[in-house]
């Protein structure tokens, strides 16, 4: 399941675009809140979009929730189907792709995908305050794969298009219709790295 996406969206490209969206920011944020990487895995500190005020601003954050049991793991992702998020935190997480690890020997065949003819898509996600000396936290948030992702795994992170983003802050459009895996033909992929068989 997708514990890893790439943040390469530039200051100027990603603030144009909110923009272009009457998104809105702060004047006081700059470059430093949107930082770029590689690769980001789960418990870095990572940028999303949430509602601030009457506008959107970038938060840092930690990648993923604190572990539900003592001995558990972090929670990097959670299934939307049957959940109201309608009082919950809700984040877009800007990000050109997201990464798709397949196979069951280390190291495991890496895809990308990207949204088709758009640089820039959101992972949808959710987002806590600190609590129990964990900090303030966003996880992705997942549903059935769509045909783009059905080769690969049995779940995905729901993804949108810009044009969706401001609808999954406000909640201005149904969760079922803005949390439903993309129609064939909206994902790329590409084959990043070849795993051991």
């Amino acid at each position: 399941m997708c514990n890893t996406y790439a943040q390469h969206v530039r200051w100027v490209e990603g603030t144009q675009m909110m923009q272009d969206l009457e998104l809105g920011i702060p004047t006081q944020q700059t470059e430093l809140d949107l930082p770029q990487a590689d690769m980001v895995r789960i418990n870095d500190v990572a940028p999303v979009m949430r509602a601030a005020g009457h506008g959107v601003e970038l938060a840092q954050m930690n990648f993923s929730f604190a572990p539900c049991h003592p001995k558990g793991g972090p929670a990097f992702n959670s299934r939307s189907e049957g959940w109201d998020f309608s009082k919950s935190g809700r984040c877009p997480i800007p990000a050109p792709g997201f990464f798709e690890h397949v196979g069951t020997k280390c190291p495991k065949t890496l895809y990308q995908f990207t949204l088709t003819e758009a640089p820039v898509l959101a992972i949808v996600g959710i987002w806590s305050e600190a609590e129990c000396n964990h900090p303030v936290s966003f996880t992705m948030l997942t549903t059935s794969p769509g045909p783009d992702i059905a080769p690969c795994h049995d779940l995905q992170v729901v993804v949108l298009r810009s044009e969706n983003w401001a609808a999954w802050l406000y909640l201005a459009k149904l969760q079922a219709e803005l949390l439903r895996p993309p129609p064939e033909g909206s994902l790329d992929v590409e084959l990043v790295r070849e795993g051991k068989r």
